[in-house]
């Protein structure tokens, strides 16, 4: 089960990925019965939205997007053509903007991102169900 899109850049590239993951969810639960729950959606849907924008912000051209499922996650996979590796800054509440990686490291189960012959490809693994016990995305509250 996986869909790719390949995003132009555009203003309408970031709401085009988000709906692109909801559905993409949405006809993995219908069709082949995988349970999704709503908070995973969204949380997809964030971590697309993150991981589109900065590929945009930080690397010329077009940026293709792949969302698979690998077992009990969904990858979301973004490709850009800039080689620069993200690197997430160390926390401070009072930085305004530019805690995107935060974000999509603190919600994924997996990270990793990857230097390819051009560009980079920028992997999060998200779980495709809630923890019974409460913890978010494979991680146990702090």
């Amino acid at each position: 089960m996986q869909t790719t899109m390949a995003l132009d850049g555009d203003g309408t590239c970031i709401a085009q990925a988000r709906h692109l993951a909801a559905d993409f969810l949405t006809r993995v639960q219908a069709e082949h019965g995988l349970p999704v729950s709503q908070r995973v959606v969204d949380v997809t849907q964030l971590v697309v939205s993150e991981l589109v924008t900065n590929a945009r912000k930080y690397a010329p051209g077009p940026v293709l997007l792949d969302l698979r499922i690998a077992g009990a996650v969904v990858e979301v996979v973004v490709w850009d053509s800039d080689p620069v590796l993200p690197v997430a800054r160390t926390a401070d509440a009072g930085r305004v903007g530019q805690h995107g990686l935060e974000i999509v490291m603190a919600l994924s189960q997996g990270f990793e991102a990857q230097r390819e012959p051009v560009g980079k490809r920028i992997t999060a693994r998200i779980a495709l169900t809630d923890d019974p016990g409460g913890t978010v995305a494979g991680h146990r509250p702090l």
